[in-house]
């Protein structure tokens, strides 16, 4: 999501989020390159953005791809404790005793955040072609903080943007990662942000019910239908 957060030529999809919402939306894209759930409370970026919430606005949440790893033998600041609840693990990262949480756990926290302001959250999963244990904990805990009805809503980020790069082929999806397969170019940059645009539009809020239909992309068949997300998705 990040800002040219993965070197020379790359660029993150919160970057272009703003073309396929109404000109009445401001888009502040607060993603940090290399930040997990964890990293990113630790460094009460959460708060920040909690600081400047209106009653009405609407926070994107996304990590996952930082999250994973191990706290031993070296940890990196960056990885959760492994779990879907309140399992907590004792670390020492850059000299200072930490207590860390699960990825839920982190999520959760930051939500509660976010409603008390009046604010609304999409938690989106982010994963590759297949299953993920961070897809189900990112649902998990939009469902544990009560969901559609609480102003939480889970959206299969992951399994819209690999649908599109499935059906974009791989040749092409490898011409636009241009240092590695975890950074895009601006160009699969926007696509990144069109499988997230079609994921809200599938769903019932009323962020996704506010899309512009902005690119032809958007609806063409290479998009393909709406997602059933599957909530089973093994840890």
């Amino acid at each position: 999501m990040a800002k040219s957060g993965g070197g020379s030529g790359t660029e993150g999809w919160g970057e272009y989020l703003k073309y396929s919402l109404p000109s009445s939306y401001t888009v502040s894209n607060k993603a940090v390159a290399g930040r997990s759930a964890r990293s990113y409370t630790r460094e009460g970026r959460f708060q920040e953005i909690a600081k400047v919430l209106q009653s009405g606005d609407w926070v994107v949440v996304e990590f996952g791809h930082n999250d994973g790893g191990s706290l031993s033998p070296t940890d990196n600041g960056r990885t959760d404790c492994f779990g879907d609840g309140d399992q907590t693990c004792r670390t020492t990262y850059n000299g200072v005793a930490e207590t860390v949480l699960t990825y839920p756990a982190y999520y959760k926290n930051a939500a509660k955040l976010f409603l008390a302001k009046g604010g609304s959250i999409c938690e989106t999963g982010t994963c590759g072609w297949g299953s993920s244990r961070f897809d189900y904990y990112a649902w998990l805990a939009a469902s544990q903080l009560g969901g559609i009805s609480a102003g939480v809503y889970h959206v299969a980020h992951g399994e819209y943007a690999a649908q599109v790069m499935t059906n974009l082929g791989t040749r092409t999806v490898n011409a636009h990662y241009p240092n590695d397969h975890t950074h895009t170019d601006p160009y699969m940059a926007n696509v990144m942000a069109g499988s997230f645009v079609l994921g809200l539009k599938c769903g019932t809020s009323a962020l996704g019910a506010a899309v512009k239909n902005s690119t032809a992309s958007l609806i063409s068949a290479s998009y393909g239908p709406c997602i059933s997300f599957n909530s089973t998705i093994p840890i």
